[in-house]
């Protein structure tokens, strides 16, 4: 019985929080991907641009909410999110026709455009917290829990509690249906085949009859699409602070390179690499081995590898062993 109270522990403060976690850092992961591998540059103001799109998920929920329009149990952000979607769409092809468009036609070097990205990224931070303010925004409603801990004790016995949020459950779900359609889109149809041949080799695409600026428009699209999703998805599971995105930008990039930057599935992948690693080096052992551990050797301490404030540390130092050790990812990526 102590195991099976050790593994739900595990389970409700480890893996379940981790599947989450991963999930919204996949699909950041592989927005950052696309945009390497076909626009070639990294592009610092994604962080900012999930948080653009939630920030508009949330002023639609707000709008919905007033007007008396819910989805019952279900968060009403999720009738709100195709709204963002649209709106980060249209900010984000305007944001490449008025900037980044021009250093792609002056054939500019990817550190340029690396560094234009952050510009944006500050011009993006500013107008988010100009419109809805640098403050905590909770705009869940519907249904928390699923099942919460103390049900959970009631229905099994058992000293430890398993509670399964209603949005962690909604981020793995809409997660998967959107990296299977992601995938399905890239691997079956003409655009996506066009898509995977320019960012493979640009020249030959060109000889092909690709039209660029179709691939680079779709690109943008697919991008603003994952950013909206994931912030909106990382905000109802946790709350919306317009900074709390540019910190992600650093975990995110790390899953796109851990995976091998250019390739969306090792991207997908990565995000829950960092995700378990993060959870998993940050959290206190010292309950979990009390139950598994004779009550002579119980620990005295934590037993926690990394405080969570140095969460981050782990995803920085996760990045440092892949570019040192194997830079092109645990499957292979791009070399350039």
């Amino acid at each position: 019985m102590d195991f099976v109270n050790a593994l739900v522990l595990f389970s409700n403060f480890v893996i379940v929080p981790a599947l989450s976690y991963g999930s919204q850092l996949a699909l950041g992961a592989i927005g950052v991907t696309l945009i390497y591998g076909i626009l070639r540059f990294a592009n610092f103001a994604y962080g900012d641009l999930m948080a653009f799109g939630t920030m508009f998920a949330i002023l639609f929920t707000w709008f919905f909410q007033s007007i008396g329009i819910s989805l019952g149990v279900l968060p009403t952000a999720l009738l709100a999110i195709p709204f963002a979607i649209i709106i980060a769409i249209l900010f984000s092809l305007l944001i490449d026709k008025f900037v980044f468009s021009y250093y792609r036609i002056k054939k500019s070097p990817p550190v340029t455009l690396a560094m234009v990205s952050i510009g944006v990224m500050f011009v993006i931070n500013a107008v988010v917290r100009i419109i809805i303010g640098p403050f905590d925004r909770r705009f869940f409603d519907g249904e928390r829990f699923i099942i919460r801990a103390n049900e959970f004790k009631e229905m099994t016995g058992l000293n430890e509690g398993l509670a399964i949020k209603s949005t962690q459950v909604l981020t793995l779900f809409i997660t998967i249906i959107v990296a299977l359609i992601l995938f399905w889109f890239l691997n079956k149809t003409k655009t996506g085949k066009s898509m995977r041949a320019y960012s493979d080799n640009e020249e030959l695409s060109l000889l092909s009859g690709i039209s660029p600026e179709r691939v680079v428009m779709i690109t943008w699209i697919i991008a603003a699409i994952l950013a909206t999703v994931a912030g909106t998805l990382y905000g109802l599971d946790k709350s919306f602070k317009p900074f709390t995105y540019f910190n992600n930008l650093l975990p995110i990039f790390a899953a796109a390179i851990v995976g091998g930057i250019g390739n969306p599935l090792g991207a997908f992948l990565g995000g829950y690499v960092i995700a378990f690693s993060e959870i998993v080096i940050t959290y206190a052992y010292k309950k979990f081995f009390a139950y598994l551990l004779p009550e002579s050797l119980e620990p005295n301490n934590l037993i926690q590898l990394l405080s969570t404030d140095y969460k981050f540390a782990v995803s920085f130092s996760i990045l440092v062993i892949v570019l040192l050790f194997r830079p092109s990812g645990i499957f292979k990526g791009r070399d350039s």
